[in-house]
């Protein structure tokens, strides 16, 4: 079956791990199975996305499996509308990608507010990172950008049911569950509240973490083999309007 991973990540970080270049993605994907992956910059998340962002549209000019995400920093927010443009126009990068932590603003903050419009004014896709209890906050803040559709990093990671909930009630939300616990029943639970499977998607945290907790997650999910192949590449493709690869195997 065809693989899309909607969540992975290309360079080094700052925790003790051997991950690097954008070669170890497609060595790690090549062992299970995954045909494409959605992609952001370790160094752009982490310290400077604009630098991390061009490091990025390097790697992916040789590398037709991985698409991009371009980081967009909260604190610089004309900065990276304008960083975001440049990187679409590769025609390499489809999304784009907000953290909150490791730039120090939530959803809720102002800066916040101006990076969702920097994303929604561009027309794509955005995955953002989430943890914790300002998920509930995010169909409000979609309610004044109908164009935008945000993928629910973590699906809210420790606040996966009020992540859940929030989904359920807003359309323009996406679920991606990957994380490094594996909580029992998280999909489920997010069924049961009234995600519909066409919001679900497959994400790793690659490489970060390694492909096969995420793929034993959804495997053990419960899903009918329709609805596994909407998780794991069908949604995806729709999303993001990629091209729908032979399955890698």
């Amino acid at each position: 079956m065809t693989v899309i991973d909607v969540h992975a990540h290309v360079g080094r970080w700052q925790f003790h791990l051997s991950s690097g270049d954008a070669d170890t993605n497609l060595r790690l994907m090549d062992r299970y199975g995954i045909d494409l992956q959605l992609v952001s910059a370790a160094e752009a998340v982490v310290y400077d996305a604009v630098a991390g962002n061009a490091a990025l549209r390097a790697a992916l000019a040789t590398r037709p499996r991985l698409y991009g995400y371009a980081v967009v920093n909260p604190n610089r927010p004309e900065e990276s509308a304008a960083d975001l443009r440049r990187c679409l126009e590769t025609g390499r990068f489809v999304g784009a990608k907000i953290h909150t932590s490791y730039p120090g603003q939530l959803p809720g903050s102002r800066a916040m507010d101006e990076a969702f419009d920097v994303v929604a004014e561009a027309g794509v896709p955005l995955l953002l990172h989430t943890w914790g209890q300002e998920v509930t906050l995010l169909p409000g803040m979609l309610a004044t950008r109908p164009g935008l559709r945000v993928i629910v990093g973590h699906a809210g990671g420790d606040a996966w049911r009020e992540a859940a909930h929030a989904a359920a009630g807003c359309d323009q939300l996406y679920l991606e569950h990957c994380r490094t616990v594996a909580d029992a029943g998280r999909i489920a639970y997010a069924r049961e509240a009234g995600v519909p499977v066409e919001r679900l998607l497959f994400g790793t945290d690659s490489t970060l973490i390694d492909p096969a907790v995420s793929l034993g997650v959804v495997r053990d999910a419960g899903f009918t083999a329709p609805e596994l192949e909407r998780v794991l590449w069908r949604n995806a493709a729709g999303l993001f309007a990629l091209p729908v690869p032979a399955p890698a195997r």
